[in-house]
This record gives structure tokens, sequence and C-alpha cells, in this order.
């Protein structure tokens, strides 16, 4: 099983390019990536930055345990980590430093380019949280296999998700992108979601954190067909396994808080 997954560098969002195939590097525990600029045509590094500004091989990833490290193999310039789920909080990687680890679960790497600043996306799916209703002084504590932060952004969406049937079982409606975004819009935290952050929040739970086995299901078909299956899987497997509860409900803002036109929840 993968401990870092790399979203790398383009226009392609979370899942895969234009062509179909994924644009992402997983690494499993050991695994190690080169990054930077590579020789003509991006040999010899797994993540390609083409800045002229970036070293040949700039820096190394390695996966270890649930979380990964982050070499910089610059003599002059540091890097920055940022935690994509966090206020503004980064890290700094100094020039030559070796092995600094990453605790963060949504990271991105920024290097200084001619350009600006080059980028790519790291995410450590695995991060291990222990089961809240773990009770202390029973021994070695158990560990939730789909370890779920329930004070990310990707929890929320789920919660909105699976709020319908949650309030009604009986309810086999399923909320759509636009109404997850208006309904979590009024949180300080989701102030900018937009309708792409969310799908990429579902593609994270489906293919990431729940590690749903779609087969054909989701390989034909318009968009939102592809879409509504996946919604509909994360919210029967979510609900199933009691990833999400009643008291969970109390994550989202009160309901008719802060609604919006059709126009912003599209945004």
């Amino acid at each position: 099983m993968e401990t870092i997954i790399v979203q790398l560098p383009g226009p392609a969002q979370w899942g895969s390019d234009e062509t179909g195939r994924p644009d992402l590097v997983h690494l499993g525990p050991g695994d190690i990536a080169d990054f930077g600029r590579g020789t003509p045509g991006g040999a010899g590094v797994r993540i390609v930055l083409t800045d002229p500004g970036i070293s040949r091989r700039a820096g190394q990833l390695e996966a270890a345990g649930d979380y990964w490290r982050l070499s910089n193999f610059s003599r002059s310039v540091s890097y920055v980590v940022e935690n994509l789920e966090g206020a503004g909080e980064y890290l700094t990687v100094a020039p030559g430093r070796l092995g600094a680890p990453v605790p963060f679960e949504f990271s991105r790497v920024v290097l200084p380019a001619l350009s600006g600043t080059a980028a790519f996306k790291v995410f450590a799916p695995q991060h291990a949280y222990l089961g809240e209703r773990s009770a202390p002084g029973g021994g070695e504590q158990t560990v939730h296999p789909f370890a779920l932060d329930p004070t990310s952004k990707y929890f929320l969406v789920l919660v909105a998700l699976c709020e319908p049937r949650l309030r009604d079982p009986s309810d086999s409606a399923l909320p759509g992108v636009g109404q997850i975004v208006e309904r979590l819009r009024p949180l300080e935290s989701c102030r900018d979601l937009t309708r792409s952050a969310v799908n990429y929040h579902i593609d994270y739970l489906a293919f990431a954190k729940l590690r749903l086995d779609f087969g054909e299901e989701t390989a034909t078909g318009a968009d939102g067909g592809r879409t509504g299956a996946k919604r509909s899987r994360l919210a029967s497997v979510a609900l199933r396994f009691g990833l999400v509860r009643e008291e969970h409900l109390s994550l989202l803002p009160s309901r008719g808080a802060g609604r919006l036109t059709p126009q912003e929840a599209g945004a």
C-alpha cells in the first residue's frame, strides 16, 4: 500500500489528465523519487520541473511509514513545504538538508524558479488516527483502517454528502457537488470552496482514503454519471462502516445559514 501519492506538475487535477492516463506517482514505504529538471526531456527524475532555474536533480522524496521525507540537494536555496489544510502553516527545508520529515497529509512543495516558483503536491493518505472510541489502558491502541482526519476539509465534504441519509435513512437522494458547496460555504474554512475543489476531495476520498474499486463503473458514461457513482459508493461505505455518524453533523453549519445563489455555488 502506498505511503504517499505525488500529483505531478501540470494542468491536470486529481485523477487523470485529458488522455485518461494517471498523473500520479505512488510510493510505498522505502520508495524514493527524485525531482528536478532532469536531463533533456526530463530523463533521470520521476517528478519533472521544467523551469530552467531548477537544478537537474533538485531533491528527493522518500516514503517512510505513514509520512514522508524531503531532501534538498541545492547548495544555496531553501524549499518550502506548505500545509494545504492549514491556515498558512509551512516548513522550510534548508539547503543541503537530507531526510527532513514532513508531517502534513496535504502538502505542496515549492521551489524558487526563474518563472517565480515551481511546485508539486504530495499526499500522505495513510496517516494513522486513533479510533475515537479507543479506551486507554487496554493494551495497544487500535488504529482505524480508513485513517480519516475529522478536522480536514475532505471530511467535511464527506459529512455533507452523507447528511441526508444520516437525518433520514429512508432518503436515497444524495446532494450534488453544487449543493455540497452551498452547504459548506458558511464555514470560515470553506469560504473559498469551489465545485472543482469538492470534486477533488471526492476523488481523494474514493481513491486514496477509502480505496474503493469501481471497476468499469466510472469508465463509461458522462462525467455526471461517473461523479454520481463515486458519491453513491462513498456515502454507502462511510455510513455502513460508521465513518460518518450523527454526531459529526455538528461540524456542519446550521441549516439555512448563509445560503448562496446558484451562481455562487457553481463558482
